[in-house]
Order: structure tokens, then sequence, then C-alpha cells
């Protein structure tokens, strides 16, 4: 009960730092971390949705061998009322996913946040590109490359996103070597409508045995009641 009571003192504290958009809903990315094998990441994404003004916290668990969630998860926690305060709803997230979060030993194991490019943040360029190092040691650079394409809209979207996007990801290791390390094939129902992507950061972890694990974070954009919605996804890849 103490590691619960901490955590979610954490997550009243991180609500405090949270800007809420005046228009349009993007979500802010907490990384929760890896199992001791690397094979689980967690993150938890928050904030208060457009229109209706009701905040909400998702904590999703990815298999990093499968590119999938784990059984029964993720965890969607959304409180209908304008009244509830994000820490109230992040804390009910995060009592679900206890078990698993300790299950997992994932805050023993943070992993590094390599990269981090959120939609706030001016740069140069298009977003596309984000050049990392796997570890704060300056080891050798690697190279992350998002390309979109249109693709069929899942039924639910036809009339609201017949132009909808996919993605491609392409990883060029320290030795100039490129691969393609993700493409999709089909939109997934959990993306809802995309209208386009941000490459947004990359997560590391290497565990004790040398074996290596990054983390491609991406921004699914969206339309919302009062401008462009913003939603985390995970893209686990070998590097």
């Amino acid at each position: 009960m103490s590691q619960f009571l901490s955590f979610t003192g954490l997550a009243a504290a991180l609500s405090l730092s949270a800007s809420i958009a005046a228009a349009g809903d993007f979500s802010t990315f907490t990384p929760l971390g890896f199992s001791d094998d690397g094979r689980v990441f967690a993150f938890e994404e928050f904030g208060v949705e457009d229109g209706s003004g009701f905040p909400y916290s998702n904590i999703f668990f990815i298999d990093t061998e499968r590119d999938a969630f784990l059984d029964e998860t993720p965890f969607r926690v959304r409180e209908e009322d304008e009244m509830a305060t994000i820490s109230a709803v992040r804390g009910i997230a995060v009592g679900e996913a206890l078990p698993l979060i300790q299950d997992y030993n994932l805050l023993d194991h943070p992993g590094w946040l390599a990269a981090f490019n959120p939609v706030t943040e001016e740069v140069e360029g298009d977003n596309r590109t984000i050049r990392y190092r796997a570890h704060p040691n300056l080891s050798p650079v690697s190279t992350l490359t998002l390309e979109t394409f249109a693709l069929d809209p899942i039924s639910a979207c036809a009339a609201i996103t017949p132009d909808a996007q996919g993605f491609r990801l392409s990883y060029t290791d320290p030795d100039g070597e490129t691969r393609t390390i993700h493409e999709d094939s089909r939109i997934p129902a959990s993306r809802n409508c995309p209208t386009g992507y941000r490459l947004g950061g990359v997560m590391t972890y290497r565990n004790g045995d040398g074996d290596a694990v990054d983390i491609a974070l991406l921004t699914v954009l969206n339309y919302g009641f009062e401008g462009p919605n913003g939603r985390w996804i995970a893209v686990p890849f070998a590097p």
C-alpha cells in the first residue's frame, strides 16, 4: 500500500505541472518503466478531453517482443464529471494497474528517455526524424525516420477521415545500416481516425545481460471538438 500511496502522490505532483490546452487535447506522456528482461514496457497518458472537459488516464503495457498489448490491458479511466481532477483519475488508473506494475518491477527499471520532442517544442525540420544516443555515456548515434501514407480508414471513420494515414518507421544504426522496423498494413481501431503522426521521442533499455530494446514514441493526431487532438503510441524494436 505504501508504494501505491507514494506513486499516487507522484501522480498528483506531476498533474500540477501539466498544462491543459484551451483548444484541442494533447495528452501528457509519462513512462512507467520496463521489466527486468525488457520484454514489458509500460507508460501512462493523461489529460482533459476537449469539448467535455472530462479528465482521463490510460495506462498501457506493451509486450515488446510481440508489439502488442498485454492481455487484459490497457487500463482506461475517464471521469464524466467536469469537477473531477486529473490527480484523482490518475490515482484510480494506477490502482488498477498496480498489480502489474509490481509483478514486473517496473519502477526498478526506468530505462532512459533518450530523446523527446513534444508537440509544444519548436524544432527545425518536419518532426519526422530523431537522432539519439541509447545511453548518456556518449554512445554512438542512431536515427529514427517517420513516413506517412494513405490507408483505408476503419468503417466508423470513413466519413470523418477518408484520407486516413498510416505510417512507416525506419531505423538507421550507428554504422549507417537502415531497416524498416514498422509499416502499417491497416489502421488499428485503437487509433480511432488518425489524420497524421509526429515522431515524439525514444525510450531505451539495456538489461544486465546486454539485451537491448528501444521504444519509438509517436503522437497520433485526430480531429477534436475544439481543435486537433494527440494521443501516444509506443513501437518497440531491437536496435
